[in-house]
């Protein structure tokens, strides 16, 4: 079976105190694109990862590859299974495309091992923070440390640039440095200048921006450029380094990316899609 698993944007993300779990709570408002990877979970001789092109680890470790163990352990089943993962979605950049890979594999799994919705859910939880989005996908608030996801009407009207800059941001490393500078309060988007389908969210800001500038001033650099090129706000993703604005269509966000500095690691005009993964191919 074959699956394409869309990245997200973290169009807000407040961030709260660490707190015993070891964990920063949050209050997000996060939005599947249509930027995909593709995932593919099938029989095989001996258990193997592939990543063709590279992008991600091709072992144990590659996320996709822990939410199939996780589904097929728990469906008590000993099939040796081949996962593929095709990267498209830039990583490490804020786009949670490690996350969606995994929410794919794992609901392809779930499939393949007949794993429960209600255990899928539970499984993503215990595979990262952005997981349990990402099995759903689409518009949603997103809680505590990811597990709590609230659909919400979809997101429509609008468009995305997304810019990747040269940068790595570790995400350990920002929430460090959040830490470090007493959490501070991310830089919120105007309401005017939000699509008219997402100013009822205002204020949209991401508190990590500032924690992500001391880590590395040159976002800051790269978001001020944008910003001034294209008379827009720009805003950063998760922990970074992706950086994105709106624009009213495709063809404009289109239009605004032939403006890029050069030395961007990425650039790619985006709508929302209002699903975090969905099946392209069928086994057989």
């Amino acid at each position: 079976m074959k699956a394409r698993a869309y990245a997200k944007v973290n169009l807000g993300l407040h961030v709260k105190r660490r707190g015993a779990d070891g964990f920063h709570p949050l209050h997000g408002m996060f939005q599947t694109i249509d930027w995909y990877d593709d995932v593919t979970v099938e029989d095989a001789e001996e258990d193997g990862i592939e990543v063709p092109g590279g992008g991600a680890p091709a072992d144990s470790t590659n996320l996709a590859w822990v939410a199939v163990a996780a589904a097929r352990d728990l469906g008590r089943s000993v099939r040796p299974t081949l996962v593929t993962v095709v990267k498209r979605i830039p990583s490490p950049a804020g786009l949670g495309g490690g996350s969606a890979d995994a929410a794919a594999a794992l609901n392809l799994a779930a499939r393949r091992f007949t794993v429960s919705f209600d255990d899928v859910r539970r499984l993503a939880v215990d595979l990262g923070s952005d997981v349990p989005f990402a099995v759903v996908g689409g518009t949603a608030i997103v809680t505590g440390r990811g597990e709590f996801v609230s659909p919400q009407p979809d997101a429509t009207g609008f468009a995305l640039a997304i810019v990747v800059p040269p940068i790595d941001l570790a995400t350990a490393a920002v929430y460090r440095k959040w830490d470090e500078m007493d959490g501070p309060e991310g830089p919120a988007v105007p309401v005017r200048m939000l699509p008219p389908a997402l100013r009822d969210y205002a204020p949209l800001a991401n508190d990590l921006y500032p924690a992500a500038v001391k880590v590395d001033p040159q976002i800051d650099e790269w978001r001020a450029e944008l910003s001034s090129r294209w008379g827009v706000p720009v805003s950063m993703t998760g922990s970074g380094a992706a950086l994105f604005a709106y624009f009213p269509t495709r063809s404009e966000a289109e239009d605004a990316l032939t403006s890029v500095p050069d030395g961007a690691a990425a650039v790619r005009a985006v709508e929302p899609v209002q699903h975090g993964w969905v099946v392209v191919a069928e086994e057989g």
